[in-house]
């Protein structure tokens, strides 16, 4: 190990040798954060510099106007603005956490155990990769309506959890766990849950790290079930509030588009913030590193 971590290519220290490799990704990473910087500075500048031309991307006058008026807007309306942000970390919460614990669940079944359908159900699975949200629209309201969900926080919750790319990528993750693992444990005794909690769950913690990235940009950003399925403001998501603010005449005139910028700095600083986390877990994924 320590040769290894000498070897020039890999060096503990800085070395001349990396200036051509800073050089080469120096510039992909301007390209890439430049978005991002944007978004963060586009949200605190004040209504000369939103129009000023040439865009710039750094304000030289923050201010919070544009959050004050966003708030201004959501009391307007009747509805706080915290109680949308309530709604959308409440259902956020409850979906990560429930597709997280029935994709590893069957992730484990469906790699390790053996039952009669498994490679069918897989199979199902895969097919569903192939399907859009617009494709399922009509059914889901179907059972929604069917099921009495209308107008509750269910109807925000469980069209979202399942998601079957998570289920997909735990798997592959679970294929890698070597069965003398499990069998060892079978040996000692442990029973299906021990085996899942204890050997499968700490060695896929890189894949579980990914698949929550991807549960909570689908349910944050989600606007289908609060459009279709809820009718109460009340329990709208903090995204459809925001989808619809920026949306409206108000906002589309010169004087809204703070409102708009402050709105959607908003909505990106979670997934900002939940990726920087998380972002070690996520490239071991990347790099089927998992496994140790």
């Amino acid at each position: 190990m320590a040769a290894y971590r000498g070897h020039r290519t890999n060096p503990d220290k800085f070395e001349k040798s990396q200036i051509k490799i800073y050089l080469l990704i120096l510039p992909m990473v301007l390209l890439c954060g430049l978005p991002i910087v944007f978004i963060i500075f586009h949200a605190f500048k004040p209504m000369e510099e939103l129009f000023a031309f040439p865009p710039k991307f750094i304000t030289t006058h923050p201010t919070l106007d544009n959050f004050r008026k966003l708030a201004k807007a959501s009391r307007s309306a009747g509805i706080p603005i915290s109680k949308y942000v309530f709604n959308s970390l409440f259902i956020t919460a409850v979906v990560v956490f429930c597709s997280l614990l029935f994709s590893t669940m069957a992730a484990y079944a469906l790699s390790k155990l053996r039952f009669k359908g498994r490679n069918v159900m897989m199979q199902i699975n895969q097919i569903a990769l192939m399907f859009v949200s617009v494709a399922v629209m009509i059914p889901r309201y179907l059972i929604v309506n069917k099921l009495g969900m209308i107008d509750t926080y269910l109807a925000e919750i469980l069209p979202l959890i399942a998601l079957p790319v998570g289920l997909f990528l735990v798997k592959q993750f679970v294929d890698q766990v070597p069965d003398s693992l499990i069998e060892a444990a079978y040996m000692d005794g442990a029973k299906e849950w021990q085996i899942y909690l204890k050997v499968i769950i700490p060695l896929i913690k890189p894949a579980i790290a990914t698949a929550a990235i991807l549960v909570f940009q689908q349910v944050w950003t989600n606007l289908e079930t609060s459009n279709y399925y809820i009718n109460d403001d009340s329990l709208k998501s903090l995204a459809f509030y925001m989808n619809t603010l920026t949306s409206t005449s108000t906002t589309n005139t010169v004087a809204g588009q703070g409102v708009a910028a402050a709105a959607s700095l908003i909505m990106f600083l979670p997934n900002l913030i939940l990726f920087c986390i998380l972002q070690k877990n996520v490239m071991n994924t990347m790099a089927h590193s998992g496994i140790k």
